[in-house]
């Protein structure tokens, strides 16, 4: 047996493990706004005191940053938004797999890389706004039908250059293939009232002042905007619930190559596929849960339910680079 004071010690190194445990670091880098995940992350360092240290950018100087530092990696974690740049990071040979249980069991295989290189971590559709003053809904149908000739000027867009709307054209090809979804973009472009926006908020706000009837816009800026104006004179159309359902795209996260706390890291992307962390997103910024056994907020749950398209997110990385060529040629700005 050890004398008295060599167990002290011992256990006084054995605490001290623990603390370091406690205390270890994960850094990521985020393409998010601060308000959108400081309150998962301070969330997660509170249940198991390990810190995350977040830095955020747009994500093509994260993706570059990345890349430039190889081997000497910050950053063990990339958060962004959209699955064509995740699948971007993927191609770049930023990202590792990340082969979890956990991860598999939480979030559906259309949301996450067959690769494992990345998975979602929060949904939205990209769907059908209308002023409910001027349409009616059993007037809409399908985003193909947006391009006939009933929408003669009174279409807004968001500008092709947005990432958004390339993933939602990728689909489109998956689909239609690409004679087909060039037709439908030269139709919806002759439809347009105005130049095409910056953001989609900026489409909202067209439609409630009249300029355009309808829009393509994400879900959770309509949220946000209902949010500020509870009368707001629009409301959301869900298209194609007759045949595929409506376009999907998600947040996600991937664990770097060189990851310099990879255990660490795939513990917090666990936890963050989780119901604590889900339903954070879900409130915060009135997204969708990625995993399906997580309630939305009573305000997403509002715009009531719909079939989503079931393929799989990735498809909007693989056919990104055709989709912008497309829309190039189709006269979308």
């Amino acid at each position: 047996m050890l004398p008295r004071k060599h167990l002290l010690a011992a256990l006084a190194l054995t605490l001290l493990g623990g603390t370091a445990q406690a205390a270890d670091e994960v850094v990521v880098y985020s393409s998010r706004i601060d308000e959108l995940i400081k309150p998962v992350f301070d969330a997660y360092t509170k249940e198991t005191g390990v810190k995350v240290k977040f830095i955020t950018d747009k994500e093509a100087p994260l993706m570059q940053r990345i890349k430039a530092e190889g081997s000497n990696a910050t950053a063990d974690l990339l958060l962004t938004v959209d699955a064509g740049n995740l699948w971007q990071a993927e191609q770049m040979g930023i990202l590792q797999p990340i082969k979890s249980a956990v991860i598999d069991a939480n979030i559906p295989p259309q949301y996450r890389a067959s690769s494992h290189d990345w998975t979602g971590l929060s949904l939205r559709a990209r769907t059908i706004a209308y002023a409910t003053d001027r349409v009616k809904p059993e007037e809409l149908s399908t985003y193909e039908a947006l391009a006939g000739k009933e929408w003669e000027g009174r279409l807004c867009l968001r500008t092709a250059k947005k990432v958004y709307n390339q993933s939602l054209t990728a689909t489109l090809i998956e689909t239609h293939g690409a004679e087909k979804t060039e037709e439908i973009l030269k139709g919806w472009v002759n439809n347009l009232s105005t130049d095409v926006f910056s953001d989609d908020v900026a489409v909202l706000k067209a439609i409630e002042a009249g300029q355009c009837d309808v829009g393509i816009v994400n879900t959770y800026y309509y949220g946000r905007l209902h949010k500020e104006q509870p009368q707001l004179p629009i409301k959301l159309f869900w298209p194609n619930q007759a045949d595929r359902g409506v376009h999907v795209n998600l947040s996600g996260i991937g664990l770097t190559r060189h990851a310099p706390h990879k255990e660490a890291a795939i513990k917090l992307v666990e936890w963050m596929t989780g119901p604590q962390a889900q339903k954070i997103f879900a409130d915060v910024n009135q997204e969708f849960p990625a995993n399906p056994k997580v309630e939305p907020s009573a305000e997403v749950a509002a715009w009531g339910k719909f079939k989503a398209d079931s393929l799989p997110v990735e498809v909007a990385g693989k056919r990104q680079a055709e989709a912008i060529r497309l829309m190039d040629r189709a006269g979308w700005n």
